[in-house]
């Protein structure tokens, strides 16, 4: 795993990281366009950190930071590429710029049927709160 490459993304990878979310990310959301990737990289440039391995994308993680709070989403890893170490250095990129903010406590958004995700997860040190539930509105459709 020696030419893994860590780095934010830019507004040119907008296209590939969708097209990756399709294989490689569980579920969907409202925000799965382009322009609502657009916007993340517009507002905060360092939020989408990518992992590329021989030149392609092979992970994701966004790791927004609202001046409050350290949320995680999106972290996903080409299924091929699995158990070899990259969603844990997405994670360690993200947790460091988290720190590097000021951030005390990072949080993730995972699906409850995705088990695999939820070994990840604990695997990096994360628990589930059972007291806390998402509740959500959709604001456009």
């Amino acid at each position: 795993m020696t030419d893994l490459r860590i780095r934010a993304a830019t507004p040119a990878d907008l296209d590939s990281v969708l097209a990756f979310w399709k294989t490689s990310a569980e579920g969907t959301s409202i925000s799965d366009d382009r322009s609502g990737v657009e916007r993340l990289v517009d507002r905060d440039p360092e939020a989408l950190i990518l992992a590329e391995q021989g030149g392609e994308l092979v992970g994701t993680v966004i790791a927004g930071f609202d001046g409050w709070r350290c949320h995680l989403y999106r972290l996903a890893v080409h299924p091929e590429r699995r158990r070899q170490g990259i969603g844990s250095a997405l994670l360690d990129a993200a947790e460091e710029r988290f720190v590097r903010l000021g951030g005390r406590r990072g949080d993730a958004m995972v699906l409850t049927r995705n088990e695999t995700a939820h070994h990840a997860w604990r695997a990096a040190g994360y628990t589930p709160e059972e007291q806390w539930r998402r509740w959500v509105k959709p604001l456009a459709d």
